[in-house]
């Protein structure tokens, strides 16, 4: 009989822990850029517009590659695919933050790039080094983590660079970092036998010809998307910058503020999806997770006095935790062949959607920031934006299969 305990001596754990710094380290190099706005302004001599364009290309990298992220992974085993994910990252890390735009914009998309394969490569493993019993834990505790590296790099970074240390370093260290945790991962991460899953090769592309031939899939991403989009285009770009000027408010207690987004998500992710499980139904826990989303927002922007913004922000992030919930749903509703590429076409389509609104967020507000002379307005009609896209989200949600209340044998 295995013990509790078993798991520790499987030689997947100590890879295991390792996916789970790459998760946290690529959340804390995802977010980090919000906290250095005026930084890589000066250090590249680019618009505000600009650096927002240069952080957002992160996302056009990392939706299109989750899509190359499970087939890499079935056809070597994490060995490979988790090493040269981290080592992409880490020179991706490297070009950023220097003073050539171009060498800049194309060390994130590298950054996008091997970020891709944290999270599928998390998942991979966890289910190698943990029994089913464990599983669910192991991977709440992966997307945890990586939401706390997320808050972590924005403040951590804060720190760093109210201390006089120039952006430069801190894309060293980001770089030097993630070198030494990808030749961790080659050496401690066990080499998967020949022959894996090369059925599953065969049929890769007819998978996501099933997948994205379902209308199921693209309302799941589109609900994911559009409540995702606050939290990485606020609070992981903008935000900063517009706490500080719309609320008068130093840059750490904006930065920290901030930081509470992706803290709130730690607390969502598991919270909602424990209620929709609890209560069977997924469609209203998605609502209310967009409702609080909502509330939290037009309480920030038009009543700011009825709660502080660490507590609206904070908020905020509890609710959109139900962002993950429709990555449980798109593996639902297709059948079950496929649902390890679900995992893949639900990251491609939820970042698409970030790749699309970034952009024009940028152009509609970002931009108009230091030009403004009522700042506090242009806030609040920033934060319409994103209150009609989580209203979309509430709309299509409707839509939505209901697979919560299904025996697993049901739900195709």
């Amino acid at each position: 009989m295995k013990t509790e305990t078993s798991f520790l001596k499987n030689p997947f754990f100590i890879s295991w822990i390792l996916a789970l710094l790459f998760y946290a380290l690529e959340y804390a190099i995802r977010s980090s850029p919000s906290v250095m706005i005026g930084d890589l302004k000066e250090s590249y001599g680019a618009t505000r517009t600009e650096v927002s364009s240069m952080i957002s290309a992160y996302y056009i990298s990392y939706s299109i590659t989750s899509l190359a992220a499970g087939l890499f992974l079935d056809r070597m085993g994490a060995r490979k695919p988790v090493f040269f994910g981290i080592l992409v990252l880490a020179i991706g890390s490297l070009l950023f933050g220097g003073s050539h735009y171009v060498v800049g914009y194309a060390g994130r998309l590298m950054q996008g790039a091997g970020s891709a394969m944290a999270f599928p490569a998390a998942v991979y493993i966890a289910v190698k080094a943990f029994s089913g019993k464990n599983l669910a834990t192991a991977i709440g505790i992966t997307q945890t983590l990586g939401m706390l590296g997320g808050s972590a790099g924005q403040k951590l970074s804060n720190t760093y660079l109210t201390n006089g240390n120039s952006v430069t370093s801190i894309w060293i260290i980001f770089g030097v970092t993630s070198l030494i945790l990808a030749l961790l991962a080659f050496l401690f991460t066990p080499k998967t036998e020949p022959g894996i899953a090369n059925e599953k090769q065969k049929n890769f592309l007819d998978n996501y010809k099933i997948i994205f031939g379902n209308p199921q899939s693209y309302l799941s991403g589109l609900v994911s998307g559009l409540l995702f989009a606050p939290t990485t285009i606020f609070a992981m770009i903008w935000g900063v910058d517009f706490l500080q000027k719309s609320r008068g408010i130093s840059h750490e207690s904006a930065t920290l503020a901030c930081a509470l987004v992706p803290i709130g998500w730690a607390i969502g992710c598991p919270l909602l999806g424990w209620v929709a499980d609890k209560i069977k139904r997924r469609i209203p826990v998605i609502i209310g997770g967009a409702f609080l989303m909502i509330l939290s927002l037009l309480q920030l922007a038009y009543l700011p006095s009825l709660m502080s913004v660490d507590i609206s922000l904070l908020l905020m992030g509890i609710g959109s935790g139900a962002a993950m919930i429709p990555y449980s749903i798109i593996k639902e509703v297709n059948p079950d062949q496929v649902k390890g590429s679900a995992t893949g076409a639900i990251n491609f389509l939820t970042f698409g959607v970030t790749t699309l609104l970034a952009p024009l967020f940028s152009k509609l507000y970002g931009s108009k920031l230091t030009k403004s002379l009522d700042a506090d307005s242009l806030l609040q009609h920033a934060l319409l934006f994103f209150v009609i896209g989580i209203s979309f989200a509430i709309v299509i949600s409707i839509f939505l299969r209901e697979t919560g209340n299904l025996k697993a044998e049901e739900v195709n």
